[in-house]
């Protein structure tokens, strides 16, 4: 299988590298390739085709937000941030930008910051997962439990499948005291593959 899926996106990229070639100024063919490098595991290839694009099109926010999740993959936050601010600065509805902006002030522990960015990200796609999943846990580390619940069941609401929504979940009802409901989405998280924390389980089971 990983073989066959080896071979099919090395046509795509063989496809889109004579594409860009015969068009060297299509925004769609570079930004597309960048994509398929990406997923090819093929980085550098990927910055240099996500960095023409934007060349092209300095108005591309889509690259912007996807060049943006690679610098981010690899720890360089000030750039991932200045290419997710660039992206809704030219593309002021982007949901994505604004929850990479929200995970980047997660990181640095600007959790104001990072609710604010999700919060717009949901505003401009309530729909969008993981900025539920990360407002969750941002609210939690704030204390904010009522609101965290909220969230985590919006996340579950639109994906009720989400391991990481059933533990989040989990988590934030434990901070509320409601034990029992917090032990049955643990359950669920473990049965949907998710790698619970032991020492949540241990404090969890000490309250039941």
């Amino acid at each position: 299988m990983t073989e066959q899926l080896n071979e099919d996106l090395g046509k795509v990229i063989e496809e889109l590298e004579k594409k860009c070639q015969e068009h060297p100024d299509s925004v769609m063919a570079h930004h597309h390739l960048g994509l398929v490098y990406m997923k090819a595991g093929r980085i550098e290839d990927a910055v240099k085709s996500l960095e023409k694009a934007i060349e092209i099109d300095p108005l591309n926010a889509d690259s912007m937000v996807n060049l943006g999740a690679i610098f981010f993959g690899q720890g360089k936050l000030d750039k991932a941030k200045a290419l997710n601010e660039q992206a809704v600065k030219v593309q002021p509805e982007s949901a994505q930008a604004y929850a990479n902006l929200g995970l980047i002030w997660q990181q640095n522990n600007e959790l104001e910051k990072a609710i604010e960015n999700y919060d717009l990200a949901l505003k401009y796609n309530p729909k969008l997962v993981t900025a539920w999943l990360n407002l969750t846990s941002v609210l939690t580390m704030k204390g904010e439990d009522d609101r965290a619940v909220t969230a985590a069941r919006k996340a579950l609401e639109i994906e009720p499948d989400s391991a990481l929504g059933h533990n989040n979940l989990a988590v934030s009802l434990y901070f509320k005291q409601e034990f029992a409901e917090a032990h049955k989405h643990m359950v669920k998280a473990k049965e949907l593959g998710y790698s619970v924390d032991p020492n949540f389980s241990a404090a969890l089971a000490e309250k039941l």
